[in-house]
């Protein structure tokens, strides 16, 4: 039975729907709101702008490298041209792609060749990171809301390993990063078919994202058709299994995986008991126990809730047991391909609070959420998007001004043997390797050559000076300054060059007609 109060509620209504709108006031415009469909977009192309401009300023300030800017720039200008990708920085007639496996990344090519400058290798990998945005926030704006996307767009697009991708030269698997996350939509979705579609070029990108694929396959498996969830497993598996077994050693010159010593048995005696002491190898020393913290921190470890975070294992796990130290840290490229499976990760646990009938769950919806900024903003100065902060990345150096000037002297078409950070300022107009020669014989991680190979370049440029160091250690690089001044110094007496110019621990050397090889 309806009470007096029920009946007075129903007739306001009825008055209500009655009564007309109120007209808006002569002159004045309606609230426009933002389209949602363009949120994802404008988010990725304010992230391509911040990328970008941190990548091209270190180029230009002289802080990318010929390790390894310079040896994908190598590598697309052969593809552009349609040859093999043999690459001189790597070894004489090395082919990439018996470093590592990444035939796709000649897609990249043509662009290379409407723009042959290592700035276009910068921008197109800026593009790619600031795309893996799109797919993670149009997943959570569909099923958290526009608030939320908004916190996901920020932590994702300021994270530490997205920063350090984009600040570091150019990698191949900066093509994996919007796969991954298109791919984890597809997954959130419950769309399998295309999840897999998404994942599988990955095999193509480098020899360990196989792996990632297989992990990807398994969670199909779990959480959706058994088959295509196995097929996709075993494939990604025998994927890996076939570049580093057959594909890599038949491309390498030396034979052989390029990589294989960091996966080596290192101080157990034996293939079991390296299986047996693995996890406490992988927790050992502490820098890789921090990094795993770190990985998900930027999703203030939420992502840790979400099954999701079994996707990130297979790269987690090949980093902790290899025996090279800067798989271990937060440096470089290596976590890239983690940063969209964090937040996928995220957004599924925080999905599951929003479906919650309960009347702490959109408190406890948004103070997640507020902490995963603030995590953002506490993480954010010590990784290197805040470089644009700082008053020496807008300041072109005496140095610098320098290294072009004596740069400019060098023709385009001659070979150069020159100095790492001097190496991606030429690798777009000439041949270039290293100086001192490296690697020796295609050996990559043997640094303590006492005997190197004579040089044959036609030039020699060479920065005495100590470079800015991130991500690498403070000091030079391959070789201690002592033994690159020596180099130097046989160069002009023993070897037949002699000096064109030297200014500000910079110095140029040309090979004598009378002595060249």
């Amino acid at each position: 039975m309806r009470t007096f109060s029920d009946n007075a509620a129903v007739r306001r209504g009825v008055l209500r729907s009655l009564i007309p709108a109120p007209s808006p006031e002569p002159g004045a415009r309606p609230a426009a709101r933002f389209p949602a469909a363009l949120l994802p977009w404008s988010w990725a192309a304010a992230f391509l702008l911040l990328y970008a401009t941190v990548a091209v300023r270190r180029h230009m300030l002289m802080r990318t490298t010929g390790y390894d800017l310079g040896i994908f720039e190598q590598a697309l200008r052969a593809y552009s041209q349609l040859r093999p990708p043999i690459v001189p920085l790597r070894g004489d007639h090395f082919n990439l792609l018996g470093d590592h496996f990444h035939p796709a990344l000649a897609v990249l090519a043509p662009l290379y060749r409407l723009w042959p400058s290592p700035l276009c290798l910068l921008v197109a990998q800026s593009a790619l990171l600031a795309l893996a945005a799109v797919p993670l926030v149009r997943w959570a704006l569909r099923v958290l809301g526009r608030r939320p996307a908004h916190a996901v767009a920020v932590g994702y697009g300021l994270s530490w390993g997205i920063a350090s991708a984009a600040a570091f030269d150019f990698h191949e698997v900066a093509l994996a990063v919007p796969l991954i996350s298109f791919a984890l939509e597809a997954l959130g979705r419950q769309r399998w078919v295309q999840a897999v579609a998404w994942a599988a070029p990955l095999v193509l990108i480098k020899e360990d994202l196989g792996l990632t694929l297989a992990a990807l396959g398994g969670y199909v498996a779990w959480k959706g058709p058994r088959r295509l969830g196995a097929i996709t497993a075993a494939a990604g598996l025998l994927a890996s299994a076939i570049e580093i077994k057959l594909l890599l050693p038949a491309f390498n010159p030396a034979g052989g995986y390029a990589h294989g010593e960091n996966l080596a048995e290192g101080s157990h005696s034996s293939l079991l008991s390296t299986i047996a002491f693995a996890p406490l190898d992988a927790l050992r020393p502490d820098v890789k126990a921090m990094t795993l913290v770190l990985v998900f921190a930027p999703s203030a470890l939420l992502a840790l809730r979400s099954s999701v975070a079994l996707l990130a294992v297979p790269t987690l796990a090949w980093r902790m047991l290899s025996q090279n130290a800067f798989h271990w840290g937060t440096s470089f490229h290596y976590s890239a391909v983690l940063m969209p499976i964090v937040f996928a990760g995220l957004i599924d646990t925080l999905r599951q609070w929003r479906g919650v009938d309960h009347p702490l769950s959109t408190r406890h919806l948004r103070a997640s959420l507020v902490t995963v900024l603030a995590v953002t903003v506490v993480m954010l100065p010590s990784f290197p998007l805040a470089q644009l902060a700082q008053r020496a990345t807008w300041h072109t150096t005496p140095h610098i001004r320098a290294a072009r000037s004596l740069l400019a002297q060098i023709p385009d078409g001659a070979t150069v043997a020159a100095s790492n950070r001097l190496a991606p300022q030429l690798t777009s107009r000439c041949e270039v390797v290293l100086f001192p020669t490296f690697p020796v014989h295609a050996r990559l991680y043997e640094y303590d050559t006492k005997q190197l190979p004579r040089p044959t370049a036609e030039w020699i440029v060479h920065d005495s000076s100590a470079p800015e160091a991130w991500p690498y250690r403070t000091g030079h690089w391959p070789y201690p300054p002592e033994q690159q001044a020596a180099e130097l110094d046989a160069a002009q007496r023993k070897y037949g060059y002699e000096r064109v110019a030297q200014r500000d621990g910079i110095t140029l050397l040309r090979l004598t007609h009378a002595r060249r090889p």
